[in-house]
């Protein structure tokens, strides 16, 4: 079989079979290999169904060929050109159960945030309060 199939060799194949994993793609009247999901096209493919059709003549690419187990694993990706990276997205607005960020910790209101520094002065005044202490 990897005389006839050499490992990275672009064939013409027909889809003749769609799984949820993939697709198995005839390469000649005895000989079938897989296309696994994540081999059919750049990007993210939710359902194999949304880009191939039973009966499809699709170009791949061979990936591996396995002498024991009988199988072939293709790629219809690595037979077309990756696409341009798109543009960065604009960064997002925070969401609204995400905290305020306030520079000044003077101007924070009470029960916000505290830095650490601010909080051990407090604890350090009041362990030294007759008041509070237990007896």
């Amino acid at each position: 079989m990897s005389d006839k199939f050499e490992i990275g060799s672009v064939l013409t194949g027909k889809v003749t079979g769609i799984q949820p994993y993939g697709a198995f793609v005839a390469l000649d009247e005895e000989t079938q290999g897989l296309v696994h999901i994540s081999e059919i096209t750049h990007g993210y493919v939710k359902d194999v169904n949304e880009h191939l059709k039973m009966g499809d003549e699709v170009q791949v690419k061979v990936l591996s060929v396995d002498e024991k187990s009988n199988k072939i694993s293709l790629s219809i990706k690595a037979t077309q050109e990756a696409p341009a990276e798109a543009p960065a997205a604009a960064p997002r607005k925070p969401k609204k159960r995400q905290a305020t960020v306030v520079k000044n910790h003077t101007e924070s209101a009470p029960g916000g945030f505290n830095t650490l520094k601010d909080k051990l002065e407090e604890w350090i005044e009041q362990s030294n309060r007759n008041d509070l202490i237990k007896k």
